[in-house]
């Protein structure tokens, strides 16, 4: 499995991600074409923060206030072709719920929605989609203490907005040592997406370093590297430490139970906590007809859930699997706004994500069903309306 190790020790923002994935190997030209379409060609250099050497990325524009809805179609209409457009939405958005928590409905984007921030932003989505990366692992941010000033003047560190979308995502903090804000709303922002993305690996098994890369921040402390550093490596066992990557595979076969008592038995399997469950037809010994049945678990639930086999179906042995890898992509569920017949409705939609681009979507089918009832339109029809829309929606 490569997963991507970033390290906001000494701090994170949107322009120090950038810079550690391009060092770390991120496709220099595709990032900074991603990020010209917002603002002029940014200037890369190296430089030595502390001793330490680092990639520098800096960009430059002045300051703009915008809502969220209109950062979204600055987004839209500057970097349509960026193929991680979405998750660079997505970070926008995570940003506006923190703003709106912190100071109400209607907030305007102030530092964070210049152009400068909006190109950091579209820039480390964009360098964490060319990495192909399976999974993203964060260490604990490093805050700082003290007092900061923005358009909102004085604030305490972490500023309220960093704050808040850190507790959302659920991200390991310390204070550390140092004055002064040292993770901004966007950096935590951007961290926070790529774990929820590509997914934490949980406690990660032994590994080599493939890559290694730092991103410079503005400052340069004598007593500090202002930097944050990005791996990437390859576990090197077969278990990536996520209890749901392994699961064991429980089989028996039967062919004196009834299709009603199987129905209900896979309804109990589920309840007990199987990831999946199954009544597969075959031809048994002597020509019999009957089922396999095969059940999906964790290892933790692989012992209750063959008893409640064994109790359900009336059967005398049980197969069992252990310790299955399995590839499990991230998904999410969000509202798509459809009109059908003149009738419009926000419809939900389940999305598979892969290196931080869809790559399948499917409609939830009783609300689409209901959708059918109200317009008089087949199922069939609505489904594939719906699902045109979201494809529309996630390739902008």
């Amino acid at each position: 499995m490569r997963v991507l190790i970033l390290d906001p020790f000494h701090g994170a923002a949107g322009d120090m991600i950038t810079a550690a994935l391009l060092d770390c190997g991120a496709d220099r030209n595709i990032v900074v074409r991603a990020m010209k379409a917002v603002v002029a060609e940014p200037k890369i250099s190296r430089v030595t923060r502390a001793g330490i050497q680092a990639l520098r990325i800096e960009t430059k524009a002045l300051p703009v206030h915008r809502t969220l809805s209109e950062v979204l179609e600055r987004l839209d209409t500057a970097a349509p072709h960026v193929p991680a457009l979405a998750m660079a939405r997505r970070v926008f958005e995570r940003i506006n719920a923190a703003e709106e928590e912190v100071h109400g409905g209607h907030v305007h984007f102030h530092e964070i929605g210049a152009d400068d921030a909006i190109a950091d932003i579209v820039g480390a989505c964009t360098a964490l989609h060319t990495l192909g990366i399976d999974r993203v692992h964060i260490l604990p941010v490093t805050l700082g203490h003290g007092t900061g000033t923005g358009s909102h003047g004085t604030f305490p560190i972490p500023a309220p907005a960093t704050a808040a979308i850190l507790r959302h995502a659920n991200l390991s903090t310390i204070s550390g040592v140092h004055a002064g804000e040292l993770c901004t709303p966007t950096g935590a922002a951007l961290l926070a997406e790529f774990q929820a993305a590509a997914g934490a690996p949980g406690e990660l098994p032994a590994y080599t370093i493939k890559a290694l890369g730092y991103g410079a921040g503005t400052r340069d402390p004598a007593h500090a590297p202002n930097v944050l550093r990005a791996m990437v490596v390859e576990t090197t066992g077969t278990n990536s430490g996520n209890p749901e990557d392994t699961v064991d595979i429980l089989e028996t076969n039967v062919d004196d139970v009834s299709g009603e008592v199987i129905a209900h038995a896979i309804a109990r399997f589920m309840d007990a906590g199987a990831r999946d469950a199954s009544a597969i037809p075959i031809v048994m010994k002597k020509g019999r007809p009957g089922y396999l049945i095969r059940v999906i678990c964790l290892p933790e639930t692989s012992t209750k859930i063959a008893e409640l086999m064994a109790m359900e179906l009336g059967t005398l042995g049980i197969r069992c699997i252990p310790s299955v890898h399995r590839f499990i992509a991230e998904r999410t569920v969000e509202e798509i706004e459809v009109e059908i017949a003149g009738t419009t409705k926000k419809c939900p939609v389940k999305l598979g994500w892969m290196h931080g681009s869809v790559y399948m979507l499917k409609a939830e089918f009783e609300p689409a069903r209901i959708f059918s009832s109200e317009v008089g339109i087949p199922v069939r029809e609505v489904l594939r309306i719906i699902e045109e829309t979201a494809w529309k929606q996630v390739r902008k």
